[in-house]
């Protein structure tokens, strides 16, 4: 049983279709899907609901379109929240802020009255890593270790470029760092980055063979990609979110290949890099058993450790700012 927020929205209507057909937890298994959205776009989902019957898909057993939480979040075993309320014209940041907490309060209590308490939740509505936290503190009954933001658009962007600029297929790319928030001062790692050329694998700085780009304009490339994305389309990003929804929820259900490891936003509590506690913080993870544990022992220099601390910061003050109206 999947929930899917927002699903009157383009980047539902981008994922639903892959979910259902079995590319995220499996060729063999059945699922229910339930589409919550707010009232005034039920029209619109009804579309969505006949769109999805119309694909006579086998995996796809029952869709149920409603605007009521008790509906949308009882018995689940996976929530993809999409929804929020996006940034309009003007807003100060403070406020996009207050009227996501009290979306993702009212979400995470929800989930935590109705959901499945083995519930894995993916929250991918911006600002992403802040509604994730607002979320799993909303929900004390399920583990925060089953909350987590989605940064694999980021990780995948950063992916594409290298690919791209060692004339690699995106696969042959593993081990890129998303690390912190995903806004623009995220930070995208590639010192234990590799590629794998003609000649090998190489590390990515040898494979690159150009550090000021590494280090610069590849950086503010993965970071400003989504308001390039916008500023051509004059929509945001859909199809490739959609695909990075996919690509972390697969993840968590198969687990990652051995010796790579992906990035998602996840609880920071106890982690090994001296990131400050009770964030959601982006970080690298290797997943068994739907169970992440954040890769150790890689070693930070001062140029990654500075940029790790920023987005830190920045994280920081977000979530006092969004717990000060948790507690109004």
């Amino acid at each position: 049983i999947v929930l899917v927020t927002g699903a009157a929205g383009q980047i539902a209507y981008s994922l639903l279709f892959s979910i259902a057909k079995g590319d995220v937890f499996g060729k063999d298994q059945p699922i229910i899907l339930l589409l919550l959205d707010i009232t005034p776009m039920l029209p619109v989902l009804e579309g969505v609901v006949m769109e999805l019957q119309d694909c006579a898909l086998p995996l796809l057993r029952e869709v149920i379109a409603t605007d009521k939480e008790e509906v949308a979040f009882k018995d689940l075993d996976a929530a993809i929240l999409v929804g929020s309320m996006p940034r309009k014209e003007g807003m100060e940041r403070k406020d996009l802020l207050k009227a996501n907490v009290a979306i993702f309060r009212s979400q995470g209590a929800a989930l935590d009255k109705y959901a499945k308490k083995t519930v894995h939740v993916l929250v991918v509505g911006n600002p992403a890593n802040t509604n994730c936290l607002i979320a799993a503190k909303s929900a004390p009954s399920i583990p925060k270790e089953n909350f987590s933001c989605l940064t694999r658009l980021d990780h995948n962007r950063a992916c594409s470029q290298v690919a791209m600029r060692c004339g690699v297929p995106a696969t042959h790319v593993k081990n890129v760092i998303i690390w912190g928030n995903h806004s623009s001062t995220q930070y995208p790692d590639v010192h234990h980055c590799k590629v794998s050329m003609s000649s090998g694998e190489l590390a990515c700085f040898d494979a690159v063979k150009d550090d000021s780009w590494l280090k610069g304009d590849f950086i503010a490339t993965v970071q400003q990609r989504g308001a390039a994305v916008i500023k051509a389309r004059k929509l945001s990003s859909a199809m490739s979110a959609a695909k990075a929804i996919c690509d972390h929820m697969r993840d968590i259900w198969s687990g990652t290949p051995k010796g790579e490891f992906i990035s998602m936003g996840v609880y920071s509590t106890g982690n090994p890099y001296g990131v400050p506690e009770d964030l959601i913080y982006s970080f690298p993870v290797q997943i068994k058993d739907k169970a992440w544990k954040i890769v150790d022992s890689l070693a930070i220099n001062d140029f990654s450790k500075s940029k790790m601390d920023a987005t830190a910061a920045e994280l920081m003050e977000e979530r006092d700012t969004a717990l000060a109206f948790l507690a109004a």
